[in-house]
């Protein structure tokens, strides 16, 4: 069987979580080789909307801490980034505004201010309906109020990609096109990565990054990981009015005007459709319907664009980072969910630093890949 040279790492996916792996071992000096099929951010890292609530959305859960170490690395990669690669990863602090349209909903948002209120940098308070209007005057007349929050920000995922990707190439990293079948196994020890053409990535130490596939990869590792595929459309119109300052929504709904392409990104829907990625009318028509609650003057909007993805979600909701029971040096990384890209940086640099160490100190028990055994 043909081997290729050795790389001391291999990652296998070309996502955000992957591609954020090879940047960090890079600016340690660790030329990694990253191993995707389709292209990078060909799936959800390159279809999110990328929005980035700084780890304070809701109240705090499994994934907090990794969600504010993201939120911090994302204000780091917006001034390094661009100056590394000339990738405008079009970062950007913007508000969010809420809605209610229920007294009771209105006043689940105090515990939710008082939350966003005790961390620094952000700024949140709850409006009634005629400061809803002030902030954004086109919301429904029957909404009660809101949330108002500053302090979040989003983001190009695409761009955000393609200048990590660049800017770990330029270190010695590597991007190839293959799909990954297997691990090759000496004493105990990973020592490579199958590709199904035949071929053998040589290699030391490996990190599982496939995404919603990170259950088929954690199979070769005897490792049972409930990590499954939740669909997500999004749709982005063209409208005659001025762009949206403020991120809008209701419930799971949001709508944004995106400085790339001037569009309003409008979703999204969450689908258990297994591995189907294809765009439908009826998750067009749940936007649009949901959409038209609280932003009624959309209804003439343009449509101009329907995309699908499939995010990687894990059985109770937190993520996946730490090294696998076998072989000794494999690390899974995944599980991000709708927050993927809020998380990555942060789940790059801790499958990183499991790598070249052994040890993070984001690596917590309710993020191990062994949880569920």
């Amino acid at each position: 069987m043909p081997t290729n040279p050795t790389p001391s790492v291999v990652i296998v996916g070309g996502g955000i979580a992957g591609l954020a792996t090879a940047y960090e071992l890079a600016l340690e000096g660790i030329p990694a080789t990253v191993v995707e099929p389709d292209g990078i951010a060909s799936h959800a890292s390159g279809f999110a909307y990328g929005g980035l609530s700084g780890g304070v959305t809701g109240r705090p859960n499994a994934n907090t801490p990794m969600m504010v170490e993201g939120m911090r690395l994302h204000a780091l990669l917006a001034e390094r980034l661009p100056a590394e690669t000339g990738v405008d990863t079009q970062f950007r602090r913007s508000p969010q505004l809420r809605l209610a349209f229920t007294q009771e909903e209105l006043d689940s948002f105090g515990p939710d201010m008082d939350w966003r209120n005790a961390h620094p940098g952000f700024r949140a308070e709850v409006v009634d309906a005629a400061g809803a209007r002030r902030i954004e005057p086109r919301v429904a007349p029957e909404a009660l109020g809101g949330l108002y929050v500053e302090g979040s920000a989003d983001l190009e995922p695409y761009r955000l990609s393609v200048a990590l990707a660049q800017a770990a190439e330029s270190r010695g990293a590597s991007i190839r096109t293959g799909r990954a079948v297997g691990l090759e196994r000496s004493g105990g020890k990973v020592s490579g990565v199958r590709l199904e053409d035949g071929s053998v990535l040589a290699c030391e130490r490996v990190v599982l990054a496939t995404g919603p596939w990170l259950r088929e990869a954690a199979a070769w590792c005897g490792l049972e990981l409930p990590v499954r595929p939740l669909k997500g459309q999004i749709i982005r119109l063209r409208t005659g009015g001025p762009p949206f300052e403020v991120s809008v929504g209701y419930g799971k709904d949001y709508a944004m005007t995106k400085p790339s392409d001037g569009l309003v990104w409008a979703g999204t829907t969450e689908e258990e459709a297994g591995f189907d990625e294809s765009k439908t009318t009826r998750g067009r028509d749940e936007i649009i319907e949901a959409l038209l609650r609280f932003l009624p003057s959309l209804a003439d909007a343009e449509l101009v664009l329907q995309t699908a993805c499939l995010r990687p979600v894990s059985a109770d909701g937190a993520v996946v980072v730490g090294a696998a029971p076998t072989p000794d040096g494999v690390v899974l990384v995944g599980g991000g969910g709708r927050q993927g890209i809020m998380m990555g940086p942060a789940l790059g640099r801790t499958a990183a630093q499991l790598v070249l160490s052994g040890y993070s100190p984001l690596a917590l028990p309710a993020y191990a890949p062994g949880r569920f055994a």
